[in-house]
């Protein structure tokens, strides 16, 4: 759908969507007053940091007014210097979005022009080509945002409509001109926190869903494994009431409700804590994922540029807006508590193929013959080891840079990409429970669970049916997986 930007953006509007962007002629007001303000500062004469003198070290170094918007094209050009892997086209199309709206505030000192340029690329589907490797998380995100912002211009390379160009090529296909960049542009563009955003908003998106996901297909496995749904009751959690685990208790109440396998009697006085402790576990995920969500959506509504021209207070302040440590911290905190949700589901996956409660060894009708789930408990345990290794915080580390002058930086570029790396994992991993819980339910036929997570295993097995024999199992996982990806839990489960 086409919207407009409102003048507070969210998580929840990010995940219901845009398709294209129109700027709201407040925040084209805004920006417009501001520049006003900035270049009657310029023809006055003063000296100005990014604006009329050279950046980082070089901060001391004036430079003339009639190479000025040179200055600019040349600090995008030096610093689109990224490696490494290039940033999927999802989370560049969040960076579009992300800057239009920071730079839409009103103190950046840019043209309206400017703006409406990146909007552009965004409703016309050119997509920048931008690297994952090359921001330290202050200073702002400089050479994944460089990257992003050369097409501006007609340089760098950019997907078009699926296929990649030179910008040149895109801007010239789809009616666009190059724009040359005024003082005060280059380094407005590139300093900013959009890059580490992106990556952290998409990374809430995911956790949201996922969260969901894990209490279900825990239930699921509880129904399999014939565990007790006694812990899920209310009085527990109403004398330790966080939030999540409140939710979490709850949720788990939900999918279970209505299910003959828990009417059947239990041998077990308790269930292993991989069961027992769901909503303590998965509630405390919750907690986290709220307390980072809105710590992004403060940003995302925030000004994180350098320097910041006040038109309103008449000043240009030069501070550290740019410096990412909001989001390294909590960037590495959501890693830790997603990886958590993978941590318990491996557990819950490992007592599934344990021979244990009825259910045979491996989940193989003929153990020996057929080692039937043996490998994917070992698939989810190496994946939750890479977890382990990922959740090592980039926020502890901080290197110096730019000779001296930005000598404490964030890394939480670093740390928002490896929580996507996180995120990704903690799907498989639950992927695979899934999996293994509907081949443990089939096994206990004619045994049924729950309407809702009969349906959510219904769906599975659309795309993934039971294994009586040893077959490739990579088909069936990733298919897994790719349910997971497709469909909220609440509407599999509706």
């Amino acid at each position: 759908m086409r919207m407009q930007l409102p003048e507070h953006l969210s998580i929840a509007q990010l995940t219901a969507g845009y398709d294209k962007i129109d700027i709201s002629p407040a925040a084209n007001g805004r920006i417009a007053h501001n520049r006003a303000y900035l270049e009657d500062m310029i023809k006055g004469g003063g000296t100005y940091y990014g604006i009329n003198t050279g950046f980082g070290s070089l901060c001391n170094v004036r430079i003339a007014d009639d190479e000025l918007a040179q200055l600019q094209e040349n600090l995008v050009c030096s610093h689109a210097c990224g490696m490494g892997d290039e940033v999927p086209q999802d989370i560049v199309r969040l960076m579009l979005l992300l800057k239009v709206h920071g730079l839409g505030q009103g103190y950046s000192g840019v043209r309206t022009g400017i703006v409406q340029r990146l909007a552009d690329l965004y409703n016309h589907d050119i997509t920048p080509v931008v690297y994952e490797l090359g921001s330290l998380g202050a200073s702002g995100d400089l050479a994944p945002l460089a990257h992003l912002c050369l097409p501006l211009f007609g340089k760098g390379e950019v997907y078009y409509k699926g296929e990649r160009m030179p910008s040149a090529q895109a801007l010239q296909r789809a009616g666009l001109q190059p724009m040359a960049l005024a003082a005060k542009e280059g380094l407005a563009l590139l300093n900013g926190t959009q890059f580490m955003n992106s990556y952290l908003s998409w990374s809430l998106m995911a956790a949201q869903r996922l969260s969901e996901w894990a209490d279900a297909i825990g239930a699921l496995s509880a129904d399999a494994f014939m565990a007790k749904n006694e812990p899920f009751r209310h009085p527990l959690h109403r004398i330790r009431p966080h939030k999540g685990q409140i939710a979490a208790a709850a949720n788990m109440l939900r999918w279970l409700d209505g299910s003959p396998i828990q009417q059947l009697h239990k041998e077990q006085v308790q269930d292993p804590y991989s069961f027992r402790c769901i909503p303590q576990v998965h509630g405390a995920t919750r907690d986290v994922i709220d307390t980072v969500l809105r710590v992004a959506e403060t940003e995302m509504n925030s000004v994180t540029d350098n320097p910041i021209v006040f038109h309103d207070e008449e000043a240009i302040m030069s501070g550290g807006n740019f410096h990412g440590q909001p989001l390294a911290l909590h960037a590495d905190f959501l890693a830790i508590a997603m990886s958590e949700l993978a941590n318990i589901s491996e557990r819950r996956t490992y007592l599934l193929v344990s021979g244990q409660r009825g259910l045979p060894p491996f989940l193989t009708p003929n153990a020996g013959l057929n080692s039937g789930f043996m490998i994917a408990q070992y698939t989810a345990a190496a994946i939750v080891s890479q977890n382990k290794q990922y959740c090592t915080p980039a926020s502890a580390d901080s290197i110096v840079s730019s000779n001296g002058q930005e000598d404490h930086v964030s890394m939480g570029a670093n740390a928002a990409v490896k929580l996507r790396k996180v995120i990704m994992n903690v799907q498989r991993v639950l992927a695979i429970e899934l999996l293994t819980a509907a081949q443990a339910l089939d096994l206990r036929r004619p045994h049924r669970s729950s309407p809702a997570l009969e349906k959510i295993y219904d769906g599975l097995r659309q795309v993934a049916p039971f294994m009586p024999t040893d077959d490739v199992l990579h088909y069936r996982l990733t298919a897994a997986e790719r349910y997971l990806d497709n469909h909220p839990a609440q509407l599999a489960g509706l």
